[in-house]
């Protein structure tokens, strides 16, 4: 491992930083906790807008606060102890900000659920957190009389959910100190004021059970006492309409959306004055739509962020004066973000690895695959990189096998898993089938048994054990073996080179 230096070219200030006790770096100055956090707010400035729900309620920090503390009220007449896991499946919008809120308040670890797991998968989540309250759709939220715990920075404050690159999710306990580092790193990287207060006026089109929407822009939103708008449903022609309409002045998606939202007609009449940030990130972008989103937003900056659940969202960010010029590169290490190569073609290329914060130390209730992922405080990402002289960043391969769709990542391994029990089908490889506006799509290669294969039969058994977006959408029956080593390892890099995929299956 070779731990690399700060470059003088890295941008982002490192004032007000020190190194604990094992060389760790520490911003100065964090509240106690996110419950702190939000007290600030509600003390500061009770009567600003906290979180608005596109075509729904509107909350101030006095209220947003005040309700929290009656559904953690709520939660403690359930019977929720102390570190008790509470499953977040409310959809986006308030309730689940409510929920989020009110479960640290109770003292409880909230498990933010993704919604679009099929049934099984949701199963899984639930029992490997041991969940002792699930918030489901359908339920109300719980409310009691006011009550608000005061957790410590090193407490477990949340429980995220990797994709799983190894056929199931992995969940991440991230500590009030990962949460708020997180924040401060991206109230420093993006550039924004910290003066800007209630002007701050975010709108979160991804989904809040990701770190990206919860992370880097609700918690980044309340801790410069600025507004939430959540979008419960992705809809573009909605989107441009509410960037006008609620004065939007931070935008963050993923590459895909905002190719799509630049290609919607709704989007040429909208009054775009208010946006002063454009982040990105999940995925690659082109310099050509870099270039188009600087046109669309001329007076905003426009950067790039990269990260992961297991680092609370920031490792890197490459700024405005980098973003088209070197739009494949993830940009430079957070201000207490160290980074070290595990060098696979000399010093500066290999697997990257960070330490820092806002990183866990490993993963909910699987030891064996915490042990080879978080060594002595470093976390492998599982992403070969190059490190240029300046220090940016860029993402050339991926160690561990995923298909990245329109920021989604899908473990191909749980894919084939699941084909591999469909009819007919007597071995699968999935790998990610370009495409210009998701980045990757699924596609699956499927070995057929003695009586052929019916595709259609294969997707409709896929669909009840999967979430749609990893169902496949190209499809190719072989009738041998799939390409593998001597040692039987799967051969994917012929099969992209030599697979011709057919149009789409659905």
């Amino acid at each position: 491992m070779i731990i690399l230096r700060r470059s003088a070219e890295n941008p982002f200030s490192i004032h007000g930083v020190h190194r604990d006790g094992k060389g760790v770096a520490q911003y100065e100055g964090l509240p106690e906790s996110l419950v702190a956090l939000l007290r600030q707010q509600a003390d500061s400035t009770p009567d600003a807008e906290a979180v608005v729900e596109v075509d729904g309620p509107r909350l101030s920090y006095r209220q947003l606060y005040e309700r929290a503390s009656q559904v953690s009220g709520g939660l403690r007449a359930e019977g929720l102890k102390a570190g008790d896991r509470v499953a977040l499946r409310y959809p986006a919008g308030i309730r689940w900000v409510l929920a989020f809120w009110g479960t640290l308040m109770a003292g409880g670890i909230p498990v933010a659920v993704n919604t679009r797991f099929a049934v099984p998968e949701i199963a899984y989540v639930l029992d490997d957190a041991g969940v002792a309250v699930d918030l489901d759709e359908s339920d109300p939220l719980p409310e009691g009389d006011p009550h608000v715990a005061e957790p410590q920075r090193d407490d477990v404050a949340a429980i995220f959910y990797t994709s799983g690159t190894t056929g199931r999710p992995k969940g991440v306990p991230t500590t009030h100190r990962a949460f708020l580092s997180n924040a401060e790193t991206a109230i420093r990287c993006f550039e924004l004021p910290r003066d800007l207060g209630a002007e701050l006026r975010t709108l979160i089109s991804v989904p809040l059970f990701h770190v990206t929407g919860c992370n880097s822009q609700l918690l980044v939103a309340t801790a410069l006492g600025g507004t939430s708008i959540i979008m419960p449903n992705r809809d573009l022609a909605r989107m441009s309409e509410v960037i006008a309409e609620e004065r939007i002045s931070f935008l963050v998606t993923v590459p895909a959306i905002y190719a799509l939202l630049l290609q919607n007609p709704a989007f040429g009449n909208t009054d775009v004055r208010s946006v002063r940030h454009v982040g990105y990130g999940g995925a690659p972008i082109t310099s050509t739509l870099v270039r188009k989103l600087q046109n669309a937003f001329p007076d905003a900056v426009v950067f790039n962020g990269y990260g992961m659940t297991e680092t609370a969202s920031l490792l890197t960010v490459l700024p405005d004066a980098d973003a088209a010029d070197h739009a494949d590169s993830v940009g430079y290490a957070a201000p207490v973000v160290d980074l070290a190569i595990d060098p696979v073609d000399g010093p500066y290329h290999g697997e990257l690895l960070a330490r820092g914060p806002n990183i866990t130390t490993g993963y909910w209730n699987q030891p064996g695959a915490t042990a080879p992922t978080f060594t002595d405080g470093w976390v492998h990402t599982g992403d070969i990189v190059t490190v240029d002289q300046a220090g940016r960043v860029t993402i050339v391969d991926r160690a561990k096998d995923l298909i990245n769709r329109g920021g989604e990542n899908i473990s191909s391994l749980e894919v084939e898993q699941v084909l591999g029990g469909a009819p007919g089908v007597v071995e699968a490889a999935v790998i990610g089938v370009p495409d210009e506006v998701m980045g990757e799509k699924v596609g699956a290669i499927l070995v057929a048994g003695a009586g052929g294969i019916d595709i259609d039969a294969v997707i409709s058994y896929t669909i009840s054990r999967l979430a749609d977006y990893k169902i496949p959408q190209y499809v190719e029956v072989m009738h041998g073996p799939l390409p593998r080593n001597p040692a039987g390892k799967l051969l994917k890099a012929q099969l992209r080179d030599s697979i011709v995929w057919a149009d789409p299956v659905r």
